[in-house]
């Protein structure tokens, strides 16, 4: 039945899923056509008021399309694939999804009913396929009234557990008549009618865990915050607590954004690719207070038994998750805030104040220094600086995953009115393009940078820069602005083979291929910038956020600056690192004499 036969003659259960989308208030579904979704998309064609569709180049880039939607917006993302490898490339934005705890609902095609379990054509086992990434809610509609009831529980679970859940829709159900309802919702055995309807209460802690919380950090005398995902929203009343303690912060990276990182009680990130600052605040603390966070780098966490702690989360199943806690709290963050702040007691911590706002003052001249290490080529840590010097305040930020998530953690203290998103946990390779297409599509009106390097770019986002090619001509503000760091090298990985296994870098499984993404950015109609001294790099970020249009600045930078983890820790890999870079003879000699530099702002400023 052809769909004009099909509009002709009726709805569809199609019609009816994208009336159930609009119902939802999904403005966007991010996706790739095929044969197995032709359905949906005819009746995506059809209506008038219904979802935007939002092509990628790649199911994998349209899944994580989705999830920097969700990211940006705070509602369910939506993506859609055809069958088989449509539905097999969605997987890894999902599982971004999974475990950066972000709603995304996919809507993925099935074959005919009438073929499932013969191995017909593209036919995968769905179910199992996607049975760990969307555990919450994965269902397979089989007749036309399931539809709108399979669509409402799908985005209420999405919502609720903040996690992807999937939809199959097999090819011929999608093509069905639309069920017929009178005025009146019909009720009948074996029909389960419901409504597009969620919302969520305030959870307030129970005030017996507010006062043991209270209790615990009254006691403390060197209090630790260690801030995550949760803190979104709570700002103020996070840094209003601080301020009442004394209390040094510190950020998950998926914390960061919410953090006001001005402030100088604020260490920055923690962990692997953290600040010294952090590092010097969570191991000096005899208090730690979790909130919203759930960071897997326990080994930069106190260590068990140095700190009493206590940890906010609004899911239950986190608290004591990483660290023995003694109080759990259970509660939105903003309102176990402010429940602490009137009642923990004002008492006098400002030797520890005093020690905390030191670290973070030593960490922001070493961040200094570092960016004006001399490199061959532009140091990378330079290149960051300057892009959060040149941000406008209603920018959106995307970073992709490598060693410019170091630059950012270390680099990039943004204003807070910049919200900044990568992959994070799953820490995935290519998101960086399609985050920040999808930060474009829910603000047209506003700029979006990206920083991200070569080989993120080579595996997904030149694909992805002909998505941004098609689509700028209606975006309210054509600025967008998109910061390579080219250093031809896999350089987190490089510096992880030295440091981690003390062996040289294995030149065969790094090098990348040299790409000009200047002129490749100029044939697809936006701009190209290609920098290589330091003098050029501010000029040029300047005129890429006043442009006419998407540019890409080829930033030429020097793979051998360190990704030197923070001290202690940064101190016990040295000695594997150097093994590694000895053995490299007299290619990494550069990098070696680098890394000693390094160190030695370290043990300098922190004695």
């Amino acid at each position: 039945m052809s769909e004009d036969t099909q509009s002709a003659e009726g709805k569809s259960v199609a019609d009816v899923v994208v009336e159930r989308l609009t119902a939802w208030d999904v403005e966007r579904i991010y996706g790739y056509a095929g044969d197995g979704n032709n359905p949906l998309l005819g009746a995506l064609r059809r209506s008038g008021v219904g979802p935007r569709f939002m092509r990628a180049r790649h199911e994998e880039a349209a899944a994580f399309m989705a999830v920097g939607d969700a990211k940006y917006s705070g509602q369910a993302g939506v993506v859609c694939s055809t069958q088989g490898p449509g539905a097999a490339h969605l997987l890894n934005g999902l599982y971004d999804a999974k475990l950066d705890s972000v709603p995304v609902v996919a809507l993925v095609a099935q074959q005919h009913t009438s073929v499932l379990g013969s191995g017909y054509q593209q036919e995968i086992d769905l179910a199992a396929v996607f049975a760990d990434v969307a555990g919450p809610y994965m269902q397979t509609v089989a007749s036309a009234e399931q539809v709108p009831m399979v669509l409402d529980r799908a985005f209420r679970a999405a919502l609720t557990y903040r996690t992807p859940v999937v939809v199959v829709l097999p090819h011929d159900v999608q093509n069905l008549p639309a069920p017929e309802l009178g005025d009146e919702l019909d009720q009948e055995h074996g029909v389960v009618v419901t409504a597009p309807e969620w919302t969520h209460g305030v959870v307030t802690p129970r005030d017996d865990d507010v006062a043991r919380a209270v209790e615990v950090l009254d006691a403390g005398e060197r209090i630790a915050i260690l801030a995550g995902r949760g803190v979104a929203g709570a700002r103020d009343e996070l840094m209003e607590l601080a301020e009442r303690l004394d209390a040094g912060v510190t950020m998950s990276l998926l914390g960061k954004p919410y953090v006001d990182e001005s402030s100088p009680l604020v260490g920055g990130t923690m962990g692997h690719l953290g600040t010294t600052a952090s590092a010097r605040i969570l191991q000096n603390c005899d208090t730690l207070l979790i909130v919203g966070s759930n960071d897997p780098w326990t080994e930069f966490y106190p260590r068990p038994g140095q700190a009493r702690a206590v940890q906010i989360d609004l899911d239950p199943a986190n608290l004591a998750n990483r660290y023995p806690v003694e109080v759990g709290m259970v509660g939105e963050a903003a309102h176990a805030l402010r429940a602490l702040t009137e009642r923990v007691a004002s008492r006098d911590r400002s030797t520890w104040r005093s020690d905390v706002v030191t670290w973070v003052g030593q960490w922001r001249e070493i961040s200094r220094q570092r960016a004006e290490v001399a490199a061959r080529g532009l140091n990378p840590e330079l290149v960051a600086r300057r892009l959060a010097e040149c941000l406008p305040h209603d920018a959106r930020l995307s970073v992709d995953v490598g060693s410019s998530v170091y630059h950012y953690a270390r680099q990039m203290d943004l204003p807070t009115s910049v919200p900044a998103h990568l992959s994070s946990t799953l820490a995935s390779m290519g998101c960086g393009v399609p985050y920040a297409l999808a930060a474009k599509a829910g603000a047209p009106g506003r700029p979006v940078a990206l920083l991200a390097g070569d080989g993120a770019m080579q595996m997904l986002g030149i694909n992805e820069l002909i998505t941004v090619a098609e689509s700028w001509p209606g975006w309210e503000d054509p600025v967008m602005v998109v910061v390579v760091l080219s250093n031809r090298d896999l350089a987190e990985v490089s510096w992880e083979q030295r440091e981690s296994e003390a062996q040289p870098r294995f030149a065969r499984s790094q090098e990348v291929p040299g790409f000009d993404m200047a002129g490749y950015a100029e044939l697809l109609g936006l701009r190209g910038v290609r920098v290589e001294m330091a003098e050029d790099l501010a000029p040029a970020l300047e005129a890429a956020f006043s442009a006419d249009r998407p540019t890409v600045i080829d930033a030429v930078t020097d793979p051998d600056i360190p990704l030197l983890p923070p001290f202690p820790h940064g101190r016990e890999m040295l000695e594997s690192m150097r093994t590694g870079l000895r053995a490299e003879g007299e290619a990494g000699s550069h990098a070696l004499e680098l890394l000693e530099t390094y160190a030695r702002m370290e043990e300098e400023r922190f004695i």
